[in-house]
Order: structure tokens, then C-alpha cells, then sequence
């Protein structure tokens, strides 16, 4: 498989600074975290519809790193969001952490390309609202004082049951969101200059570099 679009694993250069891999992933980890946060309180705050762009750090860390640190960096953004924003994002941190288990082992079998990125997006779009949608309805009572909550109502009060009035709104949120994160990062990744990225052999090839843990 052609994996130069791949995009997975860092090189050496940056051990010109002092910096090995577990301290880059460290670092950068953060820095994902940091994005997450961000751009997840300024589209939480200009309420933009079918928006959340909260995972995007997340998938980056995923599809360079593995499912482990992309895992580690969802649970820790919505720590940090439930610090800054209001508890109600703390019980997500599971949502968040299947996001950069998805991408990081989809990222791991086939690399993140293109098509990789459009199907991780898909998955996510629905996996993640059900994962929601449980602990909205088990934590919250299926109300969790966003945007959606509108349209939760409605359903509910138009007969719907009370799992399918959370879950549709934030399957029609999810799916446009995942998707254009998936992609976003992808073409993040492609503009990396190419003297940083380490392109993955095939697992068993003489000389192949080990994939990230």
C-alpha cells in the first residue's frame, strides 16, 4: 500500500533540539489539548450550528501517534473543558477518548489517507452521538443545556422516545462535524513539511521503523 500520504510518524529532526519522542508527543499532546479547548469554547460561544471542532487535536494526535495518546488527549480536553466551561463537559471524556481510538487504530492499519480520514469521520459521526446520547440521557435526564436541547424537546413533545429525541439531533451535528474534522486534520497533516514526517514501512520489513505505541 502507497502510504506516502500517510502522514503517521515524525522524524528525526527534532533531536537537534533536545526533544525525543515520548517529550514531542508530550508537547504536542498539549498543544492538541490546547486546540481542542479553544476552538471548542469559541463555536461553543458563536453557537454555529452542526459545529463543535473540539476533536481536532485529538484526531491529529491519533492519526500521528496512535490510539493510546489520541485517547489520552480526548480525556484530558474534556477535563480541562469541564474546568473552563462548566462540569457537563466531564462525563464526555468518553466520547472524546473513542474519537482518538477510531482514528489512532484505523490510522494505524491503514494510514491516515484520504479515504481513511472520510471513513474514521463517517464512523465517528455515528459512534460518537450513541456514546452522547447515553450519558446525556443517564447523567443529564437527555438535557444538557446546548443548542440541540431545542430540538430534543421538540422530538419529545412530538412523541418520539427519549433515547431517539437526543440522539437524531446530535447524529445530524456529529456527522457533518467528524467528518470535516477528519478532514481538516488530513490536510493539516499534508502541509507538514515533508523534512518532518517519517514515513511507516510495512510492519516486518528489515530497517522498518516501529510503529508509535
Amino acid at each position: 500500500m502507497d502510504r506516502r500520504k500517510s502522514g503517521i510518524y515524525f522524524m528525526n529532526p527534532w533531536r537537534s533540539f533536545g526533544m525525543n519522542q515520548k517529550t514531542l508527543i508530550i508537547t504536542l499532546g498539549a498543544l492538541a489539548v490546547a486546540i481542542n479547548v479553544i476552538a471548542g469554547t469559541v463555536v461553543g460561544s458563536l453557537k454555529i450550528p452542526f459545529l463543535f471542532l473540539d476533536v481536532i487535536g485529538t484526531i491529529f494526535i491519533a492519526a500521528v501517534y496512535g490510539p493510546f495518546w489520541g485517547a489520552l488527549v480526548g480525556i484530558l480536553t474534556n477535563l480541562v473543558l469541564g474546568v473552563t466551561s462548566g462540569y457537563s463537559s466531564i462525563p464526555f471524556a468518553l466520547v472524546n477518548a473513542t474519537v482518538g481510538l477510531i482514528v489512532g487504530y484505523t490510522a494505524r492499519k491503514f494510514g491516515y489517507t484520504l479515504r481513511a480520514a472520510l471513513v474514521s469521520g463517517f464512523l465517528l459521526g455515528i459512534v460518537c452521538p450513541a456514546i452522547g446520547t447515553v450519558i446525556a440521557i443517564g447523567v443529564f435526564g437527555g438535557l444538557t443545556g446546548g443548542v440541540q436541547d431545542i430540538a430534543v424537546l421538540w422530538l419529545k413533545q412530538a412523541g418520539s422516545s427519549l433515547f431517539a429525541s437526543a440522539f437524531l439531533p446530535r447524529l445530524a451535528e456529529n456527522l457533518i462535524d467528524k467528518i470535516l474534522s477528519a478532514l481538516l486534520v488530513y490536510y493539516v497533516i499534508q502541509g507538514i513539511p515533508q523534512s518532518l514526517l517519517k514515513r511507516p514501512a510495512k510492519r516486518g520489513t528489515k530497517g522498518a521503523p516501529h510503529a508509535a505505541q
